[in-house]
């Protein structure tokens, strides 16, 4: 990995999370300051910095981690509703600059998110 943050240290498990689903592709955990009662990151483990930095080549991955995290939302009982979140750079919140969606649930989500 060329980016050494802290979501590669969890894909290569120097840092302890709390794994709920895992394949070839990507990996998802508990966030550690959950905003929402299920709050999950989905990762790609092959790291793009953020979403802006996704290529043409990109496209498979990011369609995986989307049917990904339908996945996961239907295993953990999400069935009435969740939301995904996706920052992109600083102004747009992102503090971890390794592509990560975020799967809220759990309860009733208000909008504006921000």
């Amino acid at each position: 990995m060329s980016e050494d943050t802290l979501f590669s240290k969890i894909i290569r498990r120097e840092i302890p999370a709390d794994i709920v689903y895992e394949d070839e592709l990507c990996l998802a955990f508990r966030d550690i300051t959950p905003q929402a009662p299920t709050h999950i990151l989905v990762i790609p483990k092959q790291p793009i910095p953020k979403l802006a930095d996704a290529q043409p080549e990109d496209k498979m991955i990011l369609g995986h981690l989307l049917f990904t995290v339908s996945e996961i939302a239907r295993q953990e009982n999400l069935d009435n509703g969740y939301r995904v979140v996706i920052n992109t750079g600083e102004e747009g919140g992102q503090t971890v600059f390794h592509l990560h969606l975020h799967l809220l649930g759990g309860r009733a989500l208000g909008w504006p998110p921000g």
